[in-house]
């Protein structure tokens, strides 16, 4: 029941960050797709660096790395809004969007998530 209590803190913490992401795009004038964008690449590199820095130091507790991962990354990455925002784009007809967001948003986001692991000083 407290990892539990944890993780669900954890979102919670993570979705009122990424709604101040939201928030801060918004007041850039961007569309709001590219707060998902940022927030997805951000909560990547976030997570690879937990994942590189609990690989490095076997000692963090459980609820540590699930409070951090599952509740706060969980809760801020964004990845059904990014889905919806690209089915947006899709229905729109907008296809070099759609495909430039798509493919950007899981490539870059996947050398984020290596990079956050390296520069944590996982070895992979």
């Amino acid at each position: 029941m407290k990892d539990l209590l944890l993780i669900g803190l954890g979102s919670c913490l993570g979705g009122m960050a990424r709604h101040l992401v939201g928030l801060g795009v918004r007041h850039l004038g961007l569309a709001s797709l590219w707060g998902t964008f940022a927030v997805n690449l951000v909560g990547c590199l976030l997570i690879g660096l937990l994942a590189g820095f609990f690989a490095r130091c076997p000692g963090v507790s459980q609820a540590a790395q699930r409070f951090l991962t599952v509740g706060v990354c969980g809760g801020f990455t964004t990845f059904s809004t990014f889905s919806r925002d690209g089915m947006t784009l899709w229905q729109e007809g907008r296809l070099a969007a759609f495909v430039l967001y798509v493919a950007g948003s899981v490539l870059v986001g996947l050398v984020a998530v290596a990079a956050g692991y390296r520069l944590a000083g996982g070895h992979a």
